[in-house]
């Protein structure tokens, strides 16, 4: 919902025990013929005289639903108590939403911005005239306004320049809100010759990705002291396929020249980041959460959220690693399957885990 305006409240001239209220119409549109349960004669109170609806505009309320409004003082009679029609009492202060502005069905220049004003704050961020017709921050402002609260995650399929990350930052920054976006953008490559690659931008991800670390930074810079705990990080993550081998051979098919393929099902082209977003892909975990890694023993072990997963992806783990990751006992922990040369090994990362860790969920790669 929109915050209020001035415009708005102006309509709210009379006043009650209850509050300020404005009168509503009680008709509506409809034919006697279409709703002959809206088509009822209704009594004024105050001179006992039946008021009817045209045939052509009944009620908009059932008799039920108006002898509830005449219990609930929702029925206005004019200031006279005299009215030829009676009207409907839409109190102030009790607007759904905190009574903020319906939006209209078309949105003027000067309530939700246009295309040049978007170009310039595109162009003012990365120093180029890139896009011709992005979208302004002021409409996705009001977007957002309109359909996400203050804890939203708010998703772009088609991010281009990254306005709605600009959008949920300034937002958050303006109201304290804990919004996150998800930003979708295909890497379409910046042609020869336009701005973009002049600018030395090879597609629109990488575009995007720098108007949200500027946007981020101005926003904070321009906020001063109010806005110092104010999130702007954001993480980058790219679709791929598996990261295991896709091998497919009958029982009769193998050779001693392709049991090699099965030394590691692991890509070899795979980094540990790659290995350890597709485990939390397969656990259900978030994407946005914290990462760290650290040396133990000479190999790198990445911890996910404090604990909700640790993972070791080097060649080979020796048990010094296993039970200081086993001691740290995580909600889940991970290997690549090769790490191990014997079943032996397995089993003793398995009976580790059982003696330091037993409520751990062990798996390997």
């Amino acid at each position: 919902m929109l915050p209020r305006t001035e415009k708005n409240d102006s309509q709210y001239k009379y006043e009650d025990e209850r509050g300020v209220f404005r009168p509503d119409n009680y008709k509506c549109n409809k034919t006697a013929e279409e709703r002959p349960n809206l088509f009822y004669p209704i009594t004024n109170p105050n001179t006992g005289e039946d008021i009817w609806p045209s045939r052509d505009a009944v009620w908009r309320y059932s008799k039920e639903r108006h002898e509830e409004n005449v219990e609930n003082n929702m029925v206005y009679w004019g200031k006279d108590g005299k009215a030829s029609t009676p009207a409907y009492k839409r109190y102030r202060d009790l607007l759904r939403n905190g009574g903020g502005q319906v939006p209209g069905s078309w949105w003027t220049y000067e309530f939700a911005g246009h295309n040049d004003e978007a170009a310039k704050e595109t162009s003012g961020l990365i120093g180029s005239r890139i896009f011709s017709s992005p979208k302004p921050v002021r409409l996705v402002d009001k977007l957002i306004r309109i359909g996400a609260g203050t804890n939203s995650i708010i998703l772009d399929f088609f991010s281009g320049s990254a306005t709605t990350a600009h959008a949920v930052m300034q937002l958050n920054a303006e109201d304290g809100g804990k919004r996150k976006f998800i930003m979708v953008q295909l890497p379409e490559g910046c042609a020869e010759g336009t701005e973009a690659a002049k600018a030395g931008y090879k597609n629109i991800c990488e575009i995007g990705k720098e108007r949200i670390r500027r946007a981020g930074e101005k926003i904070k810079e321009e906020a001063g002291l109010t806005a110092q705990d104010l999130d702007i990080g954001f993480r980058v993550l790219k679709l791929d396929d598996s990261n295991m081998n896709d091998v497919y051979y009958a029982a009769t098919e193998y050779t001693q020249e392709n049991l090699s393929l099965f030394e590691s099902n692991i890509k070899s082209d795979r980094t540990d980041m790659d290995l350890l977003f597709g485990c939390l892909l397969d656990w259900g975990l978030p994407l946005s959460m914290p990462h760290t890694h650290e040396s133990i023993d000479g190999v790198t072990v990445h911890t996910y959220n404090d604990g909700d997963l640790i993972a070791c992806f080097a060649e080979r783990v020796t048990d010094t690693v296993v039970k200081e990751i086993a001691r740290r006992q995580p909600l889940r922990a991970v290997f690549r399957d090769s790490s191990f040369t014997s079943s032996p090994e397995k089993i003793n990362v398995a009976e580790i885990f059982k003696l330091l860790a037993p409520n751990t969920s062990v798996k390997v790669i």
